[in-house]
């Protein structure tokens, strides 16, 4: 499988330049969400901020470098922000991406629900009421 048809199969660029920008930072934000690694350090981000170093001590079980590569896939989705104080690398959530997640696609969602529960119930009020039913 060539490089391209393996980026298409992850989720990657269509390759035809016209996808489009939210769609594809939708697709980075659920890439980096699908992994249980990266949304606990998200859980630990959520928490409260800190150092690469620290973000690296939260996670005893896994090496530095493999919680690099999780972070990276993380600032790329536009999840978390880094600012370099000193020699440190301070680390917090971005919180936009999420709500954009939200407001696009939960939200959208629930509503339909909401709206779903509620003709069912109106229907099955209707039926109550309706002798011979």
């Amino acid at each position: 499988m060539s490089r391209q048809q393996r980026k298409r199969v992850d989720g990657g660029s269509r390759g035809d330049g016209e996808a489009s920008s939210a769609g594809d930072e939708d697709d980075a934000v659920f890439r980096a969400l699908a992994s249980p690694t990266r949304r606990r350090m998200l859980d630990v981000l959520k928490r409260s901020s800190c150092t690469t170093g620290e973000l690296c001590s939260a996670f005893a079980d896994l090496d530095r470098t493999t919680v690099l590569q999780h972070l990276r896939v993380l600032e790329g989705a536009e999840l978390v922000t880094g600012r370099k104080i000193g020699r440190e690398r301070h680390l917090a959530i971005a919180p936009l991406p999420i709500k954009r997640i939200s407001d696009r696609w939960i939200g959208e969602y629930a509503r339909a629900a909401v709206d779903l529960l509620e003709t069912l119930s109106t229907g099955a009020a209707m039926s109550e009421r309706t002798p011979g039913m």
